[in-house]
């Protein structure tokens, strides 16, 4: 056991210094293209800065998905040490955030989550509700293997997983795509050299967030992690 809490002081301590270097290049870019605070529409960036931002992203992913192969042994323990450091660097981002410049001012306050491979938007409390089971869920694999039990997860929870996360980033994209599709064709917003595509996508203001589905797919998330975990609570108290 002392070996796994210092591996979590390890990952934890990653994954928060992550969320500190993740907030600080936010605060730069907010100060140059929202000197007077962030809000919406979004101020357009330049094509370099747009792909800058797309890799970026892409690289904090693969950093983390490193940090699970690195710290786990099996499938299942290097995606629980995924989801992990995942969880624990989003939080920290937004606590960063509130302690430097004072944003978000509620939980409520709606953010720019992602921009793969459409924009991602909804408030604050979304992603930090789905960051919460993450850390459930990884605390349940990692101490069950601990213990040495079997922490394989089923086709049927990798389904209902894989599912309950589509579900929950459609809620996401929902709202800008009704926008960018008000205009445009689906196959027309990949076309981004498009001028008259960037000026729409810059007229974009936050109008709903689609509640039911992203409840949809958070419970269906939620069902699996209580699945998985009573499944782990039989097979350790029958092992025992």
């Amino acid at each position: 056991m002392k070996h796994l809490h210092k591996k979590i002081l390890l990952v934890s301590t990653f994954a928060i210094a992550m969320a500190l270097l993740e907030s600080a290049v936010v605060i730069y870019l907010r100060e140059i293209m929202y000197p007077e605070g962030f809000s919406f529409p979004l101020s357009p960036m330049l094509p370099h800065l747009m792909l800058t931002e797309l890799l970026r992203e892409a690289a904090t992913i693969i950093m983390l998905i490193c940090i699970g192969f690195m710290a786990g042994k099996t499938l299942s323990q290097r995606f629980a040490w995924f989801i992990y450091s995942f969880a624990i660097w989003d939080i920290f981002y937004y606590i960063f955030l509130w302690i430097l410049i004072g944003w978000p001012d509620t939980l409520m306050t709606w953010d720019v989550l992602f921009l793969i491979p459409f924009t991602w938007t909804g408030p604050v409390i979304t992603p930090l509700l789905l960051t919460l089971v993450m850390i459930i869920f990884s605390g349940v694999i990692i101490i069950a293997a601990e213990k040495g039990a079997k922490t394989r997860i089923q086709i049927v929870e990798w389904t209902g997983l894989i599912i309950g996360s589509v579900v929950v980033i459609v809620a996401f994209v929902t709202d800008y795509l009704k926008h960018m599709l008000s205009v445009f064709s689906f196959s027309e917003l990949f076309r981004i050299q498009n001028p008259q595509l960037i000026e729409h996508a810059k007229e974009y203001v936050p109008v709903s967030f689609p509640w039911l589905i992203f409840i949809a797919g958070f419970l269906l998330i939620l069902v699996v992690v209580l699945r998985y975990s009573y499944r782990m609570n039989k097979t350790q108290y029958h092992s025992g």
